[in-house]
């Protein structure tokens, strides 16, 4: 079984990296982007057969290493 974790700077933090890729964008001409979010995926491969066991156990691991929680949410799919 496989999930997907995407992580995200919660809305009202300043995203430093994404706001260097805005800048960097209209640098090369894409003057329409006026906002940028970056973030992260982690894709994880499971040994768990059970989706909603696994997803209990992947919430887990967000909380205690994936994300940081303060700053950072995150959204887990069980594919």
């Amino acid at each position: 079984m496989k999930a997907r974790v995407t992580v995200m700077l919660k809305n009202g933090v300043l995203d430093v990296q994404g706001e260097a890729v805005r800048h960097a964008l209209g640098t090369l001409g894409f003057a329409g982007v006026t906002g940028v979010r970056q973030g992260k995926v982690i894709e994880l491969e499971l040994a768990q057969t059970d989706a909603a066991t696994a997803e209990t156990e992947v919430k887990a691991m967000c909380e205690k290493l994936l994300a940081n929680t303060v700053i950072e949410s995150y959204r887990v799919e069980i594919l």
